[in-house]
């Protein structure tokens, strides 16, 4: 069994208490809008990490954060994109289990065509009345499950 920590939209502040809620995980998955390269650094202490590039992730700290990446943990693959507009591929038919996206802030699970898509929501500086939140997935062989956790 697999922990998989998500975090998004932390704009260049990471939460102590999204620290804590990531220690023990197997793996993170940063959804974009990182902020600075610090974010990472602290995160990648945590466990191996997996990022892709926001919006506002411009600077040259970010040019080398790929827009997409895939992870496999177990028999699942994840995709993750920071926002979901701006998905090029058909994540069920390219064997995709799972989607993580960040961009609009708004913590979501739902599940499509048997792909589970999931929105962490935004760690970092709140927007307008909108949780502040992170999720994980736990991955056990084959069967995947999310769940969305609102830190503050």
């Amino acid at each position: 069994m697999h922990r998989i920590g998500l975090i998004s939209d932390t704009h260049g502040l990471l939460r102590p208490e999204a620290t804590a809620f990531l220690q023990g995980c197997d793996f993170i998955v940063h959804g974009g809008d990182i902020g600075n390269a610090g974010i990472l650094e602290a995160l990648a202490a945590i466990a191996p990490l997996t990022v892709v590039r926001g919006n506002n992730d411009r600077e040259p700290w970010a040019d080398g954060i790929a827009e997409s990446e895939f992870l496999k943990v177990g028999g699942v693959v994840i995709y993750a994109i920071h926002d979901l507009s701006q998905i090029d591929i058909d994540p069920a038919g390219a064997g995709v289990r799972v989607v993580v996206s960040g961009h609009s802030h708004k913590p979501k699970i739902e599940e499509r065509d048997g792909v589970l898509y999931v929105n962490p929501g935004s760690a970092g500086p709140r927007r307008f009345k909108l949780p502040i939140a992170v999720a994980e997935l736990i991955v056990d062989g084959n069967a995947v499950s999310a769940r969305i956790v609102e830190l503050v």
